[in-house]
């Protein structure tokens, strides 16, 4: 189960924007790369003071924390971000992104703001577009950028038409517009919110050229956001009280101020979806961190962001890491699960075969985009490796253990053998005695494990001379039996060991069968429903372009 995010007492600077030039602070990196549970991002944007600190702080459901300025300088800068415990969903992590306002007239560089607001988009599964007033065209011109993102973002590495795959790649969109004081109203008809948005969004008629530069933002907004949502909000208390609103309590803030920023909320908290990349991987702390990386490199470089260049290049990342947590997870389940020597092949196989369940499970959790198996290749070959090296231990461990056995059982024996005992009249029969004595007994001691027999064997060719020392043809021909003896049963336990082994790779073979069959299920599932709600989009705004 992955670990809870650990404690973010406040948010950190993620992307600096120093004289317009945008870096990734290698502190927030850390944080981020440390949360391993699936992430719901939310990134906000919108102009200069208009209270998108104050939403995220709302979000996150603290008092303070995203600064809120009392001037009309911005205080953001750059992109800040705040991981934080899901309120809603156990096991996900609520990473809230705050960013630099837009159109701030202490800025040099409009660019920055095209960027940043760029980065929102791709690093986000919602963005929260945060406006004031009402949604008129003014509002909408605010939003002008959105026509650009074709010159800024680029889906595929070669897409001749980048627009039409936005929809596949882009967040949820969600409007909030602050000190809102229209009614909702068309004519004698009362408007939801949503009701509200979509009216605003119609296309207009006209031909000219105003109108379809109008035409063109609407359209471009409903292609590319195909789920999104309005919340407007009144005023959240006195003018002369907005300088503090951080300090405010609850019950100085407006009712219905109150009651529509809870609404938002909850729509976040229960609505808002898990990051996902193409093909339905869902996103964790890492691969954010990985993201970033890419686009923020991408967009100091001068090239365009391209969504599939940095997936690929993430998955290569990703997966390597997912191969090494995978054996490393492997390995510490062995060491943990196992004694050595055990009884038997078996009983390490059948830790093994956990242990290999498990970090496969964990590899194909983690690994996306491994679509020719090389990475899952490579994993096979690596457990293979580390179980051939337990084997190998097994069998050490194994082989210390009989042979430490057998110097304590012959030690008497040596000790005869000085003394003359087996040469003086009678000594043959005692020597047999003793001989069996201490086979008896040797295979009575517990925990010699696979090489008991091998050893054993070896043990005895190695004193195939005493029969010369001492002069008998009896003992020639007992230790020849019970070498022959050893040498049948290290056989028999050879063969049962090449049977074991050919029916462990089928074993194996079957699980990661099943589980790679499991995977390319859930696969095709997350494929088809992501063309399933394409085409859904695009019958609509073939629908609206009839109209």
């Amino acid at each position: 189960m992955d670990a809870p995010v650990l404690p973010m007492p406040a948010p950190l600077c993620l992307v600096t924007n120093k004289d317009d030039v945008l870096s990734l602070n290698p502190v927030a990196l850390a944080v981020l790369r440390s949360v391993t549970q699936p992430l719901v991002v939310v990134a906000i944007a919108g102009l200069y003071r208009t209270g998108k600190s104050f939403l995220m702080n709302q979000l996150a459901q603290k008092r303070t924390g995203f600064p809120l300025g009392p001037t009309v300088r911005a205080e953001t800068k750059g992109i800040w971000m705040w991981c934080l415990p899901h309120p809603r969903q156990q096991g996900v992590t609520l990473v809230l992104l705050d960013t630099e306002g837009l159109g701030d007239p202490n800025k040099d560089d409009d660019d920055s703001d095209t960027w940043i607001f760029t980065l929102a988009l791709l690093l986000s599964s919602t963005l929260v577009y945060n406006s004031i007033g009402t949604i008129d065209q003014q509002a909408l011109e605010q939003l002008r950028l959105v026509t650009e993102l074709t010159k800024h973002i680029r889906v595929r590495e070669e897409d001749d038409n980048p627009a039409s795959n936005f929809v596949r790649v882009f967040p949820s969109f969600v409007w909030t517009v602050r000190d809102f004081t229209l009614q909702l109203r068309a004519g004698e008809k009362t408007l939801s919110e949503d009701e509200y948005l979509e009216q605003v969004l119609q296309l207009q008629t006209g031909n000219g050229k105003k109108a379809k530069e109008r035409n063109e933002l609407r359209r471009c907004l409903r292609n590319f956001f195909p789920r999104r949502k309005l919340f407007t909000m009144e005023r959240p208390a006195a003018a002369a009280d907005l300088p503090r609103l951080e300090e405010l309590r609850e019950d100085e803030l407006q009712p219905g101020f109150r009651k529509q920023v809870d609404a938002f909320c909850r729509y976040i908290w229960e609505k808002a979806p898990v990051k996902v990349l193409p093909g339905g991987h869902q996103v964790t702390g890492s691969a954010l961190a990985g993201l970033a990386e890419k686009y923020v490199a991408a967009i100091t470089s001068g090239a365009v962001p391209c969504v599939e260049s940095a997936v690929t290049a993430l998955a290569r990342a990703e997966n390597s890491a997912a191969v090494e947590a995978a054996v490393a997870e492997y390995q510490r389940g062995m060491e943990q699960g196992l004694v050595l020597p055990t009884a038997s092949r078996s009983a390490l196989v059948a830790v093994h075969r956990d242990c290999e369940q498990r970090a496969i499970a964990l590899f194909l959790s983690r690994a996306f985009a491994d679509h020719e198996r090389q990475y899952h290749a490579e994993l096979v070959r690596k457990l293979e490796a580390a179980k051939e090296e337990f084997c190998r231990r097994n069998e050490e461990a194994s082989e210390q253990r009989c042979h430490a056995v057998l110097r304590e059982l012959w030690r008497d024996v040596e000790l005869r053998l000085q003394n003359g005992d087996y040469v003086a009249p009678g000594g043959a029969q005692l020597f047999k005695e003793d001989l069996n004595r201490v086979l008896e007994e040797y295979k009575r001691r517990p925990g010699k494990g696979v090489r008991a027999e091998a050893v054993l064997e070896a043990f005895l060719r190695e004193r195939e001379g005493l029969a010369q020392v001492l002069k008998a043809t009896e003992v020639q021909l007992e230790l020849a039996e019970r070498q022959r003896e050893a040498a049948a049963a290290e056989a028999e336990a050879a063969q049962q060991a090449a049977e074991a082994r050919l029916e462990e790779q089928r074993r194996t073979m079957e699980e990661h069968q099943r589980q790679l069959e499991q995977q390319l299920k859930e696969e095709q599932r997350a494929w088809l429903e992501e063309q399933q709600r394409v085409l859904e989009h695009h019958k609509k705004v073939s629908a609206v372009m009839v109209l």
